[in-house]
């Protein structure tokens, strides 16, 4: 029995999860759309309530997994200059990233002209909220009360703190090695812990493809046809042939074993629509999979799902093209080099802050003197979007980890390599008899 079970992998029941579950979507929505008991009882009972569990799940790992294993990468480095040359190197990749992103989704939407022709008008209005400035960013990445970032979640102010007292324990002699012995222990059990929930993944993957597919309206896509292909088109390209190109040249590594190792974190981005809930399958995979020293990937990972916004970059360049030709208003070189500059600094400077893509959208449009009521244009279709922008994203945060590591000389390319690496971590065994002695 146990032999049929093994045949199919993680991956594999993740993307039978997956498939099911928005086959099961369309079923409802085509067979039982008038059925108050289906809906009420599947769809808004089962499919919700399975979905929004297995989210809170992931999202209930992040702030111990961030916290502890940032601990326990700062604590093990022997200088702790490395952090300074460690989290400069990280950043000047992200901005790059980002940078990249934009350029290459300006001139897609250049190219193919998804707005040209519209003459559109906004069905509604949309109501930007005020993003907050960058000086006001970065004296908010300081925590006053370190329990209260964490009860909040505020990914920034937890890596902060973290980094923090991981250098107090570097630098407290006997009592500090006890404790990094305490917070290593820690931080495996708490791997065990992702293990735990991506054995359960599937049915989450397939309630929440179900309940997103019985309610997806498929007249938007159709009304925003060029603009979901061009966009779907730009992040495809940016995920498989940027990022490739990246891992080659400055790491000499194979994308495609790469590519391979990143299946299970994709497929989690995309049913969650969340870099900061993905965080913990992000660091299994970089960590067990891909070989990456843990004080590399406890750095790297939480601060790129903060603030490396490469798809939702692409989503406003696309975006900012797409309402300027529906609205007929010509874009100068120099409006365009105000989109790439301030669709950069904003992926830093609106870190941490909900609803962030669409923020960052509208600083872009208020830049270069576009209606941001066109935003209320594209919001029909960006519910789905939204999941490609984040398995980009997550994509791109473990490229960079990878660059890193690899430059850092914290990677094992034997795990890397090996094509079954991670696979005995994601096994949960219970040990009874270990218990009673």
């Amino acid at each position: 029995m146990n032999t049929n079970k093994k045949k199919l992998s993680l991956t594999g029941r993740v993307i039978l999860g997956m498939l099911l579950g928005i086959m099961t979507g369309f079923i409802i929505r085509t067979l039982f759309a008038d059925t108050s008991f289906v809906h009420e009882y599947l769809v808004n009972g089962l499919f919700d309530v399975g979905g929004k569990i297995f989210i809170a799940s992931l999202k209930m790992l992040v702030v111990p997994l961030v916290f502890v294993s940032l601990v326990c990468g700062t604590s093990s480095l022997k200088d702790i200059s490395t952090l300074g040359r460690l989290g400069g190197k990280t950043v000047a990749f992200y901005l790059m990233t980002t940078a990249i992103a934009i350029t290459l989704a300006l001139t897609m939407g250049n190219i193919f002209q998804p707005g040209a022709g519209a003459d559109l008008t906004a069905a509604t209005t949309f109501a930007s909220k005020e993003a907050p400035s960058l000086g006001d960013v970065i004296v908010g990445m300081f925590p006053t009360n370190p329990i209260s970032s964490m009860a909040q979640g505020n990914t920034l102010q937890i890596i902060v703190f973290a980094i923090l007292f991981g250098i107090a324990i570097s630098a407290a002699g006997k009592a500090g090695e006890r404790l990094a012995a305490v917070f290593s222990d820690l931080n495996e059990v708490i791997m065990k812990l992702v293990a735990l929930l991506m054995n359960v993944a599937p049915y989450g993957v397939f309630f929440l493809m179900a309940k997103l597919f019985t309610g997806l309206g498929l007249d938007a896509i159709f009304n925003l046809f060029e603009y979901f292909m061009v966009l779907t088109a730009t992040l495809l390209i940016h995920g498989l042939v940027t990022y490739s190109i990246m891992l080659k040249t400055f790491t000499g590594l194979s994308p495609k074993v790469f590519l391979k190792k990143m299946e299970d974190a994709i497929m989690f981005a995309f049913s969650t629509a969340s870099s900061n809930a993905t965080i913990p399958v992000t660091m299994e995979t970089a960590t067990k999979r891909l070989g990456v020293n843990n004080k590399i990937a406890s750095f790297t990972v939480p601060l790129g799902a903060t603030i490396n916004m490469d798809g939702t970059a692409i989503m406003q360049g696309v975006a900012t093209v797409f309402i300027a030709q529906a609205f007929n208003i010509d874009l100068t070189m120099s409006d365009y080099l105000a989109v790439i500059m301030t669709a950069t600094l904003a992926s830093v400077g609106t870190a941490g802050v909900p609803g962030v893509g669409l923020i960052m959208l509208a600083m872009v449009l208020n830049q270069v003197g576009l209606p941001v009521e066109g935003i209320a244009l594209i919001m029909g279709v960006d519910r789905l979007l939204d999941m490609i922008r984040t398995a980009v994203n997550i994509t791109g945060d473990s490229v960079v980890t990878c660059i890193v590591a690899k430059t850092e000389n914290e990677m094992d390319l034997e795990r890397f390599h090996d094509p079954v690496a991670g696979a005995k971590d994601e096994e949960v065994h219970f040990h009874p008899s270990s218990q009673q002695s």
